[in-house]
């Protein structure tokens, strides 16, 4: 069986990766390599980032791992917040990041915007990169209350609800992170 580091100390995302990935690997967290260092992402792309992430862990520790970056593209925003979805405000408040985007978007009709996620896998000293993408629209209002970020205001192409109003397993199926996945799990599986 093959170790792989994911950049991540979320058990949950680490469980749901691991289910897909299946028994020909097994995945380690940060903190099951004893990296609690704040990794840096400095980039200005979600490429950027992601392999900045696989590159720092790959100097330190030595190890095959993956990690990803994502955020939400408004179109009407020139791609705001973009990669810096986390701190858009300037803070990591959601709250504020969210009042940010909806008092930008006032007035605006493109309401146009997507979700994207790009996993960088590095792994016998290659690297492979993975994008996953879901289009959307930017609500004129806060719809539901499930769900984490700019699920609230993100209502999917062909969806009567936003990320927030639907069931976990919904969104899950169909979210960009999970697209990016399923390619990674795809490449590790051949």
């Amino acid at each position: 069986m093959r170790t792989l580091v994911f950049a991540t100390n979320n058990k949950h995302k680490l469980e749901e990766v691991q289910a897909m990935t299946g028994e020909s690997f097994r995945l380690l967290s940060l903190a099951d390599i004893g990296c609690f260092d704040d990794i840096p992402e400095t980039g200005t792309t979600f490429s950027a980032n992601a392999s900045q992430k696989t590159r720092y862990l790959v100097e330190r520790f030595n190890r095959d791992c993956f990690a990803d970056d994502s955020g939400l593209e408004i179109d009407a925003l020139n791609g705001e917040p973009g990669v810096y979805s986390a701190r858009y405000s300037g803070s990591r408040d959601m709250d504020r990041n969210i009042a940010l985007v909806m008092d930008r978007m006032k007035g605006l009709s493109n309401r146009r915007a997507r979700f994207k996620c790009v996993v960088s896998l590095v792994m016998d000293g290659q690297e492979h990169l993975f994008e996953g993408s879901i289009e959307g629209n930017i609500t004129e209002t806060l719809e539901g209350d499930g769900g984490f970020g700019y699920d609230p205001l993100f209502k999917p192409l062909g969806h009567e609800l936003t990320f927030a109003q639907m069931p976990p397993q919904l969104k899950n199926s169909m979210s960009h992170r999970a697209l990016a996945i399923e390619k990674l799990v795809g490449f590790l599986k051949q």
